[in-house]
This record gives C-alpha cells, structure tokens and sequence, in this order.
C-alpha cells in the first residue's frame, strides 16, 4: 500500500489498497470523488471556486469547477460507473480574520458552495463535508471504504 501524494492545483486517482493523500488546506478545497465498487477514488486540491468567465485560464485544476470536471473524466477513464459516484470535501476555511469578506463570503466559503453546486448539476451525491472554520486540514482519501480521514492539529482525527 502506497500513499501518493496530490500537490496544489493537482488531481490523482487511485486504487485500492493505494490512498490519497494532500497537505495545506486552508481556503483550499479538497474535493473526493470515489467509486465503492470499483474501489478506485479521485482527490483533487483546488485553490479557487470557478474559472474565469468559464474559460480555462492557465492551470484549470486550481479551479473547483474545472478539477471536478477533470476528475470525473479521469475516474470514467479508469473504468468508473458515474451512477455509483459519491463525493467527499474538505477545507474551504476563513484562515484570516484581518482579511474582510467581500460580498459576504470568504473565498472558502465560496470554494465549497461552488463544489456543491457543480456536484449537484453534474448528478454527483455529496454525501460528506468538513468544510469552514479558521484551521487547516490535512485529507487522505482511502478508496478502500471512501473514507476521507481529516487531520488538524486544532481538531484531531475525523474519518467522514
């Protein structure tokens, strides 16, 4: 068993026993999308909620919307049935109080309503979050089970 490692503005598949695992998440939103029968998941590390007018501009997977898409056509790839997918998020936090909020969200706010959104048009279930607060997060996605373990030194272990 091997954990690969997925970088800023990355998205990684794997398969069981193999995990994902990605470090740093503040405002950053992780996204996990996992087929349980295949046993094969996708971990996505996205910095910001939306493309430029919907256009690509540079690297579309810092984007949520565009590592989302990426990623669904990855796992199809793979050999995933896109009826048995169901999707994980962790992150979107408001790490700096100093910073105001414009519009009356904070940019982790809006990278997980954006996930929300995308999910549900796409037909996505989204079946757990650990999102907001003002800490950061760690996430390993075990394709095994679908669980997504969250780490934080402010909150410990959770497993959703």
């Amino acid at each position: 068993m091997k954990k690969i490692k997925v970088g800023l503005a990355e998205i990684r598949l794997a398969r069981a026993p193999d995990s994902l695992i990605s470090y740093g998440f503040g405002s950053c939103l992780g996204i996990a999308i996992v087929d349980p029968y295949a046993k094969v998941g996708g971990l996505a590390h996205a910095l910001l909620a939306s493309q430029p007018g919907g256009n690509p501009s540079g690297n579309p997977l810092k984007y949520v919307d565009g590592a989302i898409e990426a990623m669904l056509a990855a796992l199809a790839e793979a050999g995933c049935a896109r009826g048995a997918l169901l999707a994980k998020t962790a992150g979107g936090a408001h790490m700096f109080e100093a910073v105001p909020r414009s519009g009356g969200s904070n940019i982790g706010e809006r990278n997980a309503r954006a996930a929300r959104e995308k999910l549900e048009q796409l037909g996505i279930p989204l079946v757990a979050e650990d999102v907001g607060g003002n800490y950061g997060r760690t996430i390993e996605l075990e394709p095994d089970d679908g669980t997504l373990v969250v780490r934080s030194l402010r909150m410990g272990i959770k497993r959703i």
